[in-house]
């Protein structure tokens, strides 16, 4: 399906991962016209589809209060106790009725056909569904199948969100891009294949755009995932929080040259250990809960022990449980196998990589940003549930919960307050640059890796208030290079995405820079360390 130069719909979403689909599902089923955009040609290339952890749902002896009390405290305390209740409360209420219920998704169980929950790290109980290790894909297929199928949702592929329209365009004075009357009227969009720029038009529109991993060296994230959600909501004056809180996680298979590869945290869950290239384990000088400690401090004790033993990995031991393991884990199996590793009697070579964005754009629990007609819903959103970390396999569960939330509500808005068609009317088209174009591939590869160095090196996992300072600069400069190019050559969607990943970057070294303490996976060294009594 191919866009007009100018559409009109109830609610756009973009982003095709959990939280979009299950955005775009929600307000259909309320009865908006649904035009759904998907950045690559395959809706299911998405950090979804990767997702190899589990989603959270409900075990025995437990209660939303412990589930919320379990998020806040792998948040160190930082998070939004409200947030936190809430998708405690009705995230596995979600999961009930959409996944196991309505999508029937297949999840693992046991002999007696009951739930197999899995126990992961800073959970108190077991509580995870998984669906072998493939757990994000097989939540993605069934949710996209279902959207393919459901009337008034439109799939557009290959669709590139560009920039946010906002009733700001139509001011000439920049102070008013705060106005109270401030609000959003959809976006403009690339066509990728064309690079055509089209005005789509919308009464409420839902960025799930997912989080910034990809702006890093090492990350477990689909390419894509280079936070063109927070640079877009930026320039449109919403407000932007907790951007410092980049989760890394402690496990990523690590084979020199090849990318990275997210080894599931329940793999630790199941009796994995985390050891040095002697066999020593190492997590135990850390913390009390070894392997199964919260995520940066994993992390961290895996960087340590590197430095510790000036080596470029740590492994993971899967002990006489191999065979087992090798069976429960079949996508890590297949996997390590094409690198060589047999993990039935080999080893596990591991790094930590860039995982997970735990800010974004602020939200309510409706998905409802400072701007009026603007929402967002998983990875991109900051409703204060993560704090300074995030609780494992909770990110499905926030995209679902949220995106469902943000769906409903962005239906009811457009039931409300329907696109007026004088406002409709004086909505500019996009003006392309006139001229042949003069990008050049080796620039924006060469500017792809300095950005990413750049974010690797001072804004990683340990942090020190120089590299900050370093990276601040560095990304400034960067910025104001790339976005006077940008005025001067006609777009595409490589220069888009590198203009949204250099905003981004800037972005999330500034928040960095401002918070003046340590806290959670924003470790500074040489500040104070916030802690929970400060909380």
């Amino acid at each position: 399906m191919t866009l007009a130069d100018r559409e009109r719909c109830d609610v756009l979403v973009v982003g095709t991962g959990v939280a979009g689909l299950a955005a775009a599902l929600s307000a259909a089923r309320a009865g908006a016209d649904v035009l759904l955009l998907c950045r690559a040609t395959d809706p299911a290339a998405t950090n979804t589809w990767r997702a190899q952890g589990g989603i959270v749902f409900r075990g025995e002896d437990d209660s939303p209060e412990l589930l919320a009390k379990d998020i806040l405290s792998a948040g160190a305390e930082y998070g939004l106790t409200e947030a936190a209740r809430f998708l405690a409360s009705e995230g596995p209420r979600c999961v009930q009725q959409w996944l196991l219920e309505r999508l029937a998704v297949p999840f693992d169980r046991r002999p007696n056909g009951q739930l197999d929950l899995a126990l992961e790290a800073a959970h108190s109980v077991p509580r995870i569904l998984h669906a072998a290790d493939r757990t994000g894909a097989a939540i993605e297929q069934a949710l996209l199948t279902e959207a393919r199928r459901t009337p008034g949702i439109r799939i557009v592929e290959g669709a590139q969100a560009v920039d946010l329209l906002t009733t700001h365009h139509q001011s000439r004075r920049a102070e008013d891009r705060y106005a109270l009357d401030n609000c959003c009227v959809g976006a403009y969009v690339l066509e990728v294949d064309s690079s055509r720029v089209c005005t789509v038009l919308a009464s409420a529109t839902v960025l799930a755009t997912g989080g910034a991993g990809a702006l890093f060296i090492h990350t477990s994230n689909h390419p894509g995932s280079i936070g063109s959600g927070l640079a877009m909501a930026s320039r449109a004056g919403a407000r932007l929080l907790n951007l410092e809180f980049i989760q890394f996680h402690p496990t990523c298979l690590y084979v020199p040259g090849a990318p990275r590869f997210l080894i599931t945290e329940a793999l630790r869950g199941a009796g994995a250990q985390l050891v040095n290239q002697k066999g020593e384990r190492f997590m135990q000088n850390h913390h009390a809960l070894g392997e199964l400690a919260p995520r940066d401090v994993v992390a961290r004790g895996i960087v340590d022990e590197m430095h510790r033993t000036d080596t470029e990995c740590v492994f993971l031991d899967l002990g006489d449980r191999g065979e087992a393991l090798a069976k429960r884990f079949p996508n890590v199996t297949e996997s390590c196998l094409e690198h060589g590793i047999d993990i039935r009697r080999e080893r596990i070579p591991v790094v930590p990589a860039a995982h997970y964005t735990c800010g974004g754009v602020v939200s309510d629990l409706a998905g409802r940003t400072t701007i009026p007609g603007l929402y967002v819903a998983g990875e991109v959103a900051c409703t204060g549930v993560h704090g300074a970390n995030r609780l494992a396999s909770t990110s499905l569960l926030e995209g679902l919960t949220f995106g469902l939330a943000a769906g409903e509500h962005a239906a009811s808005r457009g039931q409300r307050m329907p696109l007026a068609e004088s406002l409709a009317s004086v909505i500019p088209d996009w003006e392309p640059v006139p001229g042949p174009s003069n990008e050049d591939p080796a620039l924006i590869a060469q500017d792809w890796s300095a950005l990413r160095h750049t974010m690797w090196n001072y804004v990683g996992i340990v942090r020190t208030p120089e590299r900050l300072a370093r990276a601040v600069s560095d990304l400034r400069h960067q910025r104001g290079r790339l976005t006077e190019f940008y005025r001067s050559t006609p777009i595409s969607a490589a220069l888009v995405d590198l203009v949204q990943g250099c905003t981004a970057a800037g972005l999330i070294a500034a928040a960095a820079q401002r918070n003046p303490t340590s806290v959670g996976c924003h470790y500074v060294i040489g500040v104070p360390v916030r802690t929970a009594s400060e909380a």
